[in-house]
């Protein structure tokens, strides 16, 4: 687009998305932006509308999570923003590039608390990287270029810009910006060179992923790299993506619900080489794991955002680069002849494969988790997507499928109730060929259960495997421990989700026992629609080791 054409402010940002590459914008339309919906009718874009903004925003970030680039979230002023800051907080916490825009009031009418007037800085200005308002429909290409840059450099996360809905109504000549470039720096030949001697002093050694501005082939190069050095690797919560589960390498996820072992084995460690993570509050066991600020572990901590680097923990040797780039570095790394490791390395693999059998473990009721989990390991393709939300259910997707792919898992390290039903949505909207499954516990579901609406609308054939224990399970676990016996507030009376995905035009069906798991969604895959499959559990069976009972009963005699 050459400068000397006149457009409307609406039109020119539209213009600026495409030429940043955007393929897809989620939304729930305003009468404050009309004109960027006005521009998004002839654009090249695939506009995903949905039911509410909280399910927008979070299908904007499974779309960032999936692909490294900022997922587009459009939503109106005052309570659309509100209802979007669910996924803005999501954004945030799991380094997520994504951009919300938000319609405004007019430029005329600030301060006088107009129809939902909110001052986005101020509402935004602790969840998210940068929070704007472009006031000048001149400074759009500007500014949204700089929303790109920012939203994707360093550590990632969620940028705000508010659009005053007179100014997207004006006219200028303006060129286009540039496409973005993901900045980034390499490590230096120092660093590594500090990196391979403490390595060949360790002689305890443990590797922890997590974080984000991985790729696919970032996660090959550091599986070649643990595998040349015998390097036992675990995953940080919620990143079991980052590193192949059939690696030899590979033993487990230091997250909540973590293998004891494997507990054990890093808070033993003499070393720990921590590669784009932040070792927040669930990895390090409520900031037990290491001392703060300085570990008695040597860490070696690799993070794209110096200003990580040292907050929490204070590095043996810190490394301000990507999870990519220090990937593409680790070639040149000498490995140990024989590491004094590879041992134990060995032994941690063992105890991973021995705790991740779903079939050694059974629980209370007729339904047995352990062998849907077992079914769906056997069925599942190696590229499936799977998604969960916050619950204790998701333990059981979390300890029990071993993910082998990158870009397979979307889960809330922020623990948001009700995401894996939209960023089943927004997987299935970006990769239309995959299979995506999401798990959601009956009080998770219902956080955002409507936008099962836009998977119909769309055609995206997702399946839900809703597990019901008729309670806000994981707060009943939590009341239990310091209240035993005194139930309160996570009684839910539920609704027939079967039927609830009939209604909606989907397929749904009940189960009950484990011999109606497997043939039901072989039926929901076959019937091409997106499927709920209800399934009901025993209130028991809190979690894959212990009951509610049991849990209670250890509450009352602590109390003797």
């Amino acid at each position: 687009m050459s400068q000397q054409d006149s457009r409307l402010g609406g039109h020119i940002l539209v213009d600026q998305l495409v030429a940043q590459g955007v393929k897809h914008v989620f939304c729930v339309p305003g009468e404050s932006y009309l004109a960027v919906l006005d521009g998004l009718h002839d654009a090249d874009i695939k506009v995903t509308v949905c039911r509410q903004e909280g399910g927008a925003a979070m299908m904007a970030d499974a779309h960032g999570k999936l692909t490294g680039e900022p997922g587009i979230c459009m939503v109106t002023r005052g309570p659309g923003a509100s209802n979007a800051l669910a996924g803005v907080h999501i954004a945030k916490q799991d380094s997520t590039p994504m951009i919300l825009f938000v319609g405004q009031i007019e430029r005329g009418m600030r301060e006088r608390e107009a129809f939902q007037e909110m001052d986005y800085r101020a509402v935004f200005g602790t969840q998210a990287k940068w929070v704007t308002e472009i006031d000048q429909v001149e400074r759009i290409p500007e500014l949204i270029s700089r929303a790109f840059h920012v939203a994707t450099s360093g550590r990632p996360g969620p940028v705000v810009i508010a659009l005053p809905e007179d100014m997207l109504v004006e006219a200028a000549k303006v060129a286009d910006a540039p496409r973005y470039e993901v900045i980034d720096a390499a490590p230096t030949a120092g660093q590594l060179a500090d990196l391979q001697q403490l390595l060949a002093q360790a002689r305890n050694p443990v590797a922890i992923l997590g974080g984000t501005r991985w790729d696919a082939r970032a996660v090959q190069q550091f599986a070649d790299f643990a595998q040349r050095h015998a390097l036992p690797t675990a995953v940080s919560f919620r990143r079991q993506m980052l590193f192949p589960a059939d690696h030899p390498c590979f033993i487990g996820d230091v997250g909540l619900g973590i293998n004891p072992a494997l507990l054990k084995r890093v808070a033993d460690a003499d070393m720990v080489l921590l590669v784009g993570g932040r070792m927040s509050e669930n990895p390090s066991q409520a900031y037990t794991l290491f001392d703060i600020p300085v570990p008695k572990q040597k860490l070696v901590h690799v993070h794209p955002d110096a200003g990580e680097l040292a907050r929490v923990y204070r590095p043996t040797l810190a490394i301000n680069t990507s999870p990519a780039a220090f990937a593409d570095a680790l070639a040149g790394l000498k490995a140990p002849a024989q590491p004094a490791w590879a041992e134990g390395t060995q032994a941690m693999r063992d105890s991973y494969l021995k705790w991740s059998d779903p079939a050694a473990v059974t629980t209370p009721g007729v339904l047995q988790m352990g062998q849907v989990m077992a079914y769906l390991e056997k069925t599942l393709p190696a590229d499936a997507i799977m998604t969960n939300g916050a619950g204790n259910y998701a333990t059981w997707l979390h300890r029990f499928h071993r993910f082998t792919r990158y870009g397979t898992q979307l889960a809330p390290t922020s623990g948001s109730m009700g995401y894996g039903l939209p960023a089943a949505v927004g997987a299935k909207r970006v990769w239309p060929d995959k299979t995506v499954v999401c798990f959601a516990g009956d009080g998770c579901f219902l956080m955002h259960g409507q936008e099962f609406a836009t998977a119909v609308q769309y055609d995206l054939p997702i399946i839900v495997v809703l597990v019901d224990n008729g309670m806000y399970g994981t707060i009943r676990m939590h009341q239990e421990k310091h209240y035993p016996g005194r139930i309160s507030a996570t009684e839910l009376k539920n609704p027939d989700f079967a039927d609830y995905a009939r209604a909606f035009g989907g397929h749904g069906e009940r189960v009950e026992t484990n011999e109606q798991f497997g043939p039901a969604f072989e039926r929901a895959l076959a019937s091409g629609k997106p499927a709920i499959l209800h399934c009901f559990i025993d209130p028991q069976a809190i979690t894959p080791s212990t009951t509610l009972d049991k849990i209670r009963d250890a509450a009352l005699k602590a109390q003797h």
